[in-house]
């Protein structure tokens, strides 16, 4: 069965890739101490295989800023030109290799949402996590963030149904070619906030 197969690519490839382009991890690592602050490693808890929680990992692409009351700042005052770059050639999310190679995320497959966006997807929406979530996906390639919630989620049943060999590598070369052109790549970063009167109107949070 290609799920078998495709753990054991998901090995040999996020291997090779962190072997690769650990100097560039360590560029980007050692350029975020000077431009983001101390902590440059972002974790958050996500939603994996079988709905279980991980802690997906990423470089920062916002400062630590507070106001005098010790509070952060907005989203948009915190995001710096630095971060945008990363957010735009997908830097911050090399380090989710990591997550591959321990076996909570996938290289391709629907991307890990928030734990608080479970009690509202429909059973058929909640089969996505019948597989391990990936650092790309069939609706990444297909929209991105111009695509509306629910057709975001049905592209990750389209890719639960369909997954292969052939439609992984269609994807890696599909978000290649988005990653050069920073292609679908979201600058503002005010985020949607759950509409709780709406059952269906609750907003997707790209990490």
């Amino acid at each position: 069965m290609y799920i078998k197969v495709k753990r054991l690519i998901d090995l040999v490839v996020s291997i090779s890739l962190l072997v690769m382009l650990s100097p560039i991890i360590l560029a980007v690592y050692l350029l975020s101490k000077v431009f983001i602050g101390k902590e440059v490693i972002f974790t958050q808890t996500r939603i994996g295989l079988n709905n279980k929680e991980f802690k997906v990992i990423k470089f920062k692409t916002m400062t630590d800023e507070c106001d005098d009351d010790g509070n952060l700042l907005p989203d948009k005052d915190r995001l710096i030109k630095y971060g945008l770059i990363l957010r735009k050639l997908s830097l911050d999310e090399l380090p989710q290799l990591i997550n591959v190679i321990k076996g909570d995320m996938s290289l391709i497959g629907p991307r890990p949402l928030l734990v608080r966006y479970l009690p509202y997807y429909t059973e058929e929406e909640r089969r996505r996590h019948s597989i391990r979530p990936g650092i790309t996906g069939l609706a990444q390639v297909n929209g991105r963030n111009g695509l509306a919630w629910d057709d975001r989620l049905g592209l990750d049943v389209t890719y639960v149904d369909n997954m292969s060999f052939t439609l992984d590598i269609k994807i890696l070369v599909a978000t290649v070619l988005k990653v050069l052109k920073s292609d679908g790549v979201k600058e503002d970063v005010t985020k949607d906030m759950l509409d709780l009167d709406q059952e269906r109107k609750f907003a997707y949070e790209e990490i």
